[in-house]
């Protein structure tokens, strides 16, 4: 037996999957609740929110005992129409996203069926993303309305108005997570110019308003030592953002591969992270795919989350944009259970030692041999 085969042997015996995601959950509720005790009206939600999540972790430990695996999380790209041309982007460059009204989405009537259904099965987080997620308004406003998970809006916050100040309101379970790349040189660089101011001002007015919120970084070699100095931390939590995400940058295209975190930039960010949750207890601090590392692998096919695109394609994860199965023609529960899906997680290619920080971006050839196999299996 190979050395990665014995690795992947000794990670199937030494977790339970379940219990770290069912305990992960617990312990974002936990934190972010902590966070918000200044704020009666946050609070309130947060404890109610618990209750939910603790009834949905009882569906999915039933599930499983029935032999069906629900994840904890889905991410849901609710469209692919973006009006911005982030460098390095991957969703471009994957062609998911694109400037024009795209054709064939997924439905308002089709996106309340899918949140109703992922409540029943008991997932507590679906993170809506795109494109840009607040082209969306009526998608958004449908989330609202399923108090029982919580909704992660990763947004470029440049079309955070008045109307969605007043939903985002009336609806405590709807928590935009703005991207911003550090600074104000950074930011603009990446984004566009003119892009932090717009972000710095929509931060100002949620602050002023009591929401939470939290911001989403892509972490490269190019901003690594600003995003996780203790300044601009400092300067989130001082604009009252709650939460923060790091992302490592996954490149798809050779010419941006520099910007990807190498080895000895994984360990900064692993080390940079202890250190900001020590200092910083009120915030919520999240490391993606470094998080992942405590579960024993990745976590994307449904192993901890999948992916619904905007057309309701069924993914392994956002970065491997491959689908056997689409949610618009058959449920949400055959969609956790797809071939695909567990190929990918009973082969134990998700557990298998890689060398940048996306497993399946680096195995591509082999999704793609799998995704064929179970076409021609069952033609």
């Amino acid at each position: 037996m190979t050395q990665n085969n014995n690795q992947t042997e000794v990670l199937r015996e030494g977790i339970d999957i379940q219990q770290y995601l069912t305990e992960g959950v617990e312990a974002i509720v936990k934190d972010v609740l902590r966070a918000t005790l200044r704020d009666p009206k946050e609070s309130l939600f947060m404890a109610r929110f618990a209750a939910a999540s603790r009834r949905a972790s009882e569906r999915r430990t039933e599930n499983a005992k029935a032999g069906l695996h629900v994840p904890s999380y889905l991410i849901a790209s609710i469209t692919s129409s973006c009006n911005l041309h982030c460098a390095g982007c991957y969703s471009r460059a994957n062609h998911a996203t694109e400037d024009c009204a795209p054709q064939r989405q997924l439905t308002t009537e089709q996106w309340e069926s899918i949140f109703r259904e992922a409540e029943e099965l008991g997932i507590s987080f679906i993170l809506l993303a795109g494109g840009e997620p607040l082209l969306r308004y009526d998608v958004v406003e449908a989330a609202g309305k399923q108090p029982g998970i919580l909704f992660p809006i990763f947004t470029n916050g440049t079309f955070l108005n008045k109307r969605y100040f007043q939903l985002l309101d009336r609806c405590r379970n709807l928590i935009p997570v703005i991207s911003i790349e550090g600074d104000q040189t950074l930011t603009d660089a990446r984004r566009g110019e003119g892009i932090y101011d717009k972000i710095m001002g929509n931060l100002e007015q949620l602050q002023k308003q009591g929401l939470l919120f939290g911001c989403s970084i892509t972490v490269t070699t190019e901003n690594l030592d600003e995003v996780l100095s203790d300044g601009f931390v400092h300067s989130l939590a001082e604009r009252g953002c709650k939460a923060v995400f790091y992302i490592e940058f996954v490149p798809v295209t050779d010419e941006a591969k520099y910007l990807a975190p190498g080895d000895a930039e994984r360990e900064s960010i692993r080390t940079g992270i202890d250190r900001l949750r020590a200092e910083h207890p009120e915030m919520v601090f999240v490391s993606f795919p470094g998080d992942e590392k405590s579960s024993g692998g990745c976590l994307a096919a449904g192993r901890g989350f999948f992916h619904i695109n905007s057309h309701g394609g069924a993914e392994p994860c956002p970065f491997s944009p491959y689908s056997d199965i689409n949610v618009a023609e058959t449920s949400l529960r055959d969609a956790v259970n797809s071939g695909l899906f567990r190929a990918l997680r009973d082969n134990g290619h998700l557990l298998e030692d890689h060398v940048g920080g996306c497993v399946l971006y680096e195995k591509k050839a082999l999704v793609e041999e799998l995704l064929q196999t179970g076409k021609d299996t069952q033609a």
